[in-house]
């Protein structure tokens, strides 16, 4: 399988280099792309130095902060018009371990459409995180899950593999969520065109170095959208019902 991985960035010179360099050991024959969201602190030129020393990287540079989802939809846009098989999706802080992609890449050739490294399946966890992150964490998904009636325990986990053809088939590109939002929007779309989402166990690491972007705003966007998605989804759903009984009763 042709392998792209899909690198958001903003303010990570402390990270990026060390992430390239152990993506590239473990995925040789990968295509590495840098989003960058004209980091400060230079993370975009320390990724061209990188895409010179290591090879098959590219950095596509965005004139300012935009945002996750805004990064997302771009790096994918522009990923699957290379024509590659699979595409992955991680953060760069090492929250994420590079060392589990080749379980994620198991799991599409086996059937999967999409793989989410899953926090909360048997065998995964989280590691230096406070207990109010945990439980906002675990709450959040428990909702998200409940409210879209989708069968995901971690809809906003962001490191993921996609089968290509079914990430192109659920148009990212037309997605309007920003944030973490963004990554439950795609579970929901998958889940809605009948795609097959697994999840494998990965442990996740609180970042080391660096500043998270995490905050108030961020999630309280994604729970609004959450709710507001669901009520969407029920009420179509009543509407359907409505439609076909009220069919019925003519026949």
């Amino acid at each position: 399988m042709l392998v792209a991985v899909v690198l958001p960035t903003y303010n990570e010179s402390e990270n990026i280099a060390r992430l390239l360099t152990q993506l590239r050991q473990v995925l040789p024959d990968s295509q590495l792309y840098v989003v960058d969201d004209n980091s400060p602190d230079g993370t975009g030129d320390i990724a061209e130095r990188c895409a010179v020393d290591l090879g098959g990287i590219e950095v596509l540079h965005r004139p300012g902060k935009q945002g996750l989802g805004s990064a997302y939809r771009q790096g994918f846009a522009h990923v699957i018009s290379q024509g590659v098989d699979v595409i992955v999706s991680m953060d760069v802080d090492f929250s994420h371990d590079p060392l589990s992609i080749p379980a994620m890449l198991a799991a599409i050739e086996s059937g999967s459409d999409a793989v989410i490294g899953s926090r909360y399946v048997n065998g995964g966890g989280t590691k230096n995180w406070p207990i109010h992150r945990r439980l906002l964490s675990r709450w959040g998904n428990l909702y998200t899950a409940a409210v879209l009636g989708i069968n995901v325990r971690d809809c906003t986990s962001g490191f993921r593999a996609y089968r290509a053809s079914a990430l192109a088939s659920i148009a990212p590109e037309t997605t309007k969520a920003e944030g973490y939002a963004f990554l439950s929007e795609l579970v929901v779309r998958l889940s809605r065109r009948g795609m097959t989402i697994s999840e494998v166990p990965i442990l996740f690491v609180d970042r080391e170095n660096g500043t998270s972007k995490m905050s108030g705003r961020i999630i309280a966007e994604s729970m609004l959208l959450v709710t507001r998605w669901g009520i969407s989804h029920r009420w179509n759903q009543m509407k359907s019902f409505l439609q076909r009984k009220k069919l019925g009763r003519k026949h």
